[in-house]
């Protein structure tokens, strides 16, 4: 189970906890073409950057859900700040398992698939809470390049190749469950950076300001390995994408 105090440590700095910019992220949003009054579930909300921006931007309403609570609070700050809190709820719940009570038009898990066990079962879960003839988001880590030794793999934090597909086989394995790809956008060595690097000094500052707390030895750990492993692992090897699905 991972340490959520961690994610809010790290990501204190972040609205968007995956490595998009707020550009690609509107710019999808425009891209899905979405209606107006539209119903829209996030699952694994984050700090709700998708659900508030794309509600004033589109005049959607919709649902997150999101485990952490820090990111719930920013979530519901964020909407009060954009004024589409009227519009847009955050639940703060273990997002795995859960249905929406009314179908929605979109249903979205953008980077979290672990609530589904995986690509297969996330995609079934947000089915589940879906319209006929709905879309679905999955944001999903591939391949760039496979690494074929221990120490890349090591970085990258997997014990097996075999843990995520290239972009074609994760693309293939979307026909595969029954469904099209009819939109995505793709994050790029700068995004990454742009989100993994500013992790490094939020917790840096947060180390700094609280020697004595219980979790400040794990993180000056990390400090002092993840940007050597972020370099050899995933800014080598990992892509990162949302996929747009409807089905067939």
């Amino acid at each position: 189970m991972f340490d959520l105090r961690l994610f809010s440590i790290r990501e204190s700095g972040h609205r968007i906890h995956n490595p998009l910019t707020e550009r690609q992220l509107a710019d999808f949003g425009r891209s899905l073409q979405l209606r107006p009054g539209s119903r829209v579930l996030d699952l694994a909300s984050g700090s709700g950057e998708l659900l508030a921006t794309w509600a004033r931007d589109h005049d959607i309403s919709g649902v997150g859900v999101e485990l952490n609570p820090d990111f719930v609070a920013s979530a519901r700050a964020r909407a009060h700040e954009l004024g589409v809190g009227d519009r847009v709820w955050f639940v703060e719940s273990d997002a795995a398992g859960y249905v929406s009570d009314e179908p929605v038009d979109l249903a979205a898990c953008v980077g979290a698939t672990w609530i589904g066990g995986g690509v297969p079962g996330t995609v079934e879960l947000l089915r589940r809470s879906l319209t006929p003839g709905g879309m679905l988001l999955i944001g999903e880590p591939y391949w760039r390049t496979v690494p074929t030794d221990a120490a890349a793999l090591q970085a990258c934090g997997v014990e097996s190749a075999a843990d995520y597909l290239t972009l074609p086989g994760l693309l293939g394995s979307f026909g595969e469950l029954g469904y099209d790809v009819v939109q995505m956008v793709c994050a790029t060595e700068s995004t990454w950076d742009g989100y993994m690097a500013p992790q490094w000094l939020a917790m840096r500052r947060w180390a700094d300001a609280n020697p004595g707390h219980e979790l400040h030895d794990q993180v000056r750990e990390l400090l002092a390995t993840e940007p050597a492993d972020y370099v050899l692992g995933a800014r080598a090897h990992f892509g990162w994408g949302v996929f747009a699905l409807i089905a067939r």
